[in-house]
């Protein structure tokens, strides 16, 4: 066989592969079983706004640049973001995470509660490793959402979880279940997915956050084996409340917090799939890994590129076949 009619064989194959997984924007789980999750979240959503009641007012103390100041707001209705409509529109864009009375991480778009001090983080602020990390899970997040739309419907995606962010590992990861255990994803695939990563990028989703009770969540995922399965453990350790996010119609568990829009994501390589373990009679688990910057940062091509091939290691994180007891905070993570 010449080496051309090799090349040509090893191509159709690598197509056919692509073909027979790969979708240009259908989802694995069903329209029925996303809609029906959205209309719940959407309506424990409005719920929990009408049931505010009284407003009462908190003070807002902003700490940075131009200037401190302090703010009139509203508990419980208003977030850090609007807060950063009343200094400027640059505050607005800039701001990924907020930091509330000096240590504790809080999402962009989530009502604050009491009164306290406020900062807006940025990916240039001196000290970045807070913003990095909710970076880093929202990568992840983003990651479960372009799996489900890569996948045809019968290739039978599950996504699992996604290990808390660990940035000196050198990669994000997605664990997920396919009914195949053979899969080793080809380079056509992997920039398939990271396709779709830049694609959500371009459509700036704002990242939602809900905290429900357990019931609520196990309604909303009963269509999930593993997220049933994880819910019960995640909920002992919450006193029953369950975090969700939500980016357009893609919804998961995690306790963030998160950036505030898929926008801050830059350039990304979904660079690496491990097979971790079987699972069932015919199914596996997969450790889908990639790398990114956050919108706005350049680096060289060799530069970029000595990060992607670390990215391609097996990330250490416990694995998804592992005994869940002892996954329960990377699971909250």
């Amino acid at each position: 066989m010449s080496a051309a009619t090799k090349l040509h064989k090893t191509s159709w194959c690598a197509l056919r592969q692509l073909q027979q997984y790969r979708s240009k924007a259908s989802f694995s789980a069903s329209s029925t079983s996303i809609a029906k999750r959205n209309e719940l979240f959407n309506q424990e959503q409005k719920r929990q706004r009408d049931a505010v009641g009284r407003i009462d007012k908190i003070e807002v103390r902003y700490l940075g640049l131009p200037e401190d100041v302090t703010l009139v707001m509203n508990s419980n209705i208003s977030t850090p973001y609007n807060c950063a409509q009343h200094l400027s529109e640059g505050h607005c864009k800039r701001s990924a995470l907020a930091l509330i009375d000096g240590s504790v991480p809080w999402d962009i778009h989530r009502p604050l509660l009491e009164s306290c001090t406020l900062q807006l983080l940025n990916f240039h602020v001196s000290e970045p490793h807070v913003v990095n990390k909710a970076f880093w899970r929202t990568c992840s997040f983003m990651l479960g959402a372009a799996l489900s739309r890569a996948f045809k419907p019968e290739a039978n995606l599950q996504l699992h979880s996604f290990p808390g962010p660990n940035i000196k590992s050198g990669s994000f990861v997605h664990d997920i279940v396919l009914k195949t255990r053979s899969w080793e994803p080809s380079k056509e695939e992997l920039r398939a997915v990271s396709a779709e990563m830049v694609k959500l990028a371009s459509e700036d989703f704002r990242i939602e956050r809900l905290d429900v009770q357990q019931d609520l969540a196990q309604e909303m995922f009963k269509d999930s084996k593993y997220k049933s399965e994880q819910l019960p453990s995640i909920a002992q350790q919450t006193q029953g409340r369950v975090t969700l996010y939500r980016l357009g119609d893609h919804i998961d568990i995690s306790r963030g917090p998160m950036v505030a829009s898929t926008s801050f994501l830059g350039k990304c390589t979904i660079s690496a799939g491990h097979k971790v373990g079987d699972e069932g009679a015919d199914e596996a688990f997969y450790r889908i890994q990639g790398v990114a910057l956050p919108s706005g940062f350049q680096l060289n091509h060799v530069a970029y590129g000595i990060l992607e091939e670390r990215s391609k290691k097996v990330n250490p994180a416990r694995l998804p076949n592992e005994p869940f007891e002892e996954q329960q905070q990377l699971q909250l993570s």
